[in-house]
């Protein structure tokens, strides 16, 4: 995995990419790991050598990175938030917390994270669903209180920055 430089990162900011890094490297099955804001926009992601949806001849907004890289992962994290947001309002189930996809190679994991923003996780189909939620409900429950709107824009621009 490489990480973006933390030089010149805030406290916050650094801790949030070590957090980060500690998810994947430390959970067995992890793929890859974003965060994502409340407005789409990828803050964290644990391959950032991939972050951006590239267009690709009449395919615009298809990756030329590797499928399942966090730039997709962070589309699809963004998507499955909407729609599960969307579909609580429509049944009067409140906030949405977590949403699980089980597929034949693989699994993704989206968690809220307090600010509006998200956490999604790609994983192998046999990782340990109740190790990758314990270890996603564990950093939601220390960056939620640090992601703050001025942290936020200190990751977009590190992000930007790492292109």
């Amino acid at each position: 995995m490489t990480a973006p430089s933390t030089f010149g990162l805030s406290t916050e900011a650094r801790n949030l990419h070590w957090l980060l890094s500690n998810l994947v490297e430390e959970v067995p099955g992890v793929h890859s790991v974003t965060v994502v804001s409340s407005d789409g926009l990828m803050l964290l992601s644990s391959d950032p050598g991939h972050l951006t949806a590239k267009t690709a001849g009449p395919a615009a907004g298809m990756s030329d990175g590797p499928k399942g890289s966090s730039a997709d992962l962070a589309t699809i994290v963004s998507g499955i938030g909407s729609l599960t947001v969307g579909a609580a309002k429509l049944m009067d189930g409140g906030g949405v917390k977590q949403t699980m996809v089980a597929m034949d190679e693989g699994s993704v994991f989206v968690m809220s994270i307090s600010d509006g923003s998200l956490l999604g996780v790609h994983a192998t189909p046999d990782c340990d669903m109740s190790v990758v939620a314990y270890h996603m409900a564990l950093f939601v429950g220390r960056a939620g209180h640090v992601l703050t709107p001025e942290l936020r824009s200190e990751l977009r621009k590190s992000m930007e920055s790492a292109l």
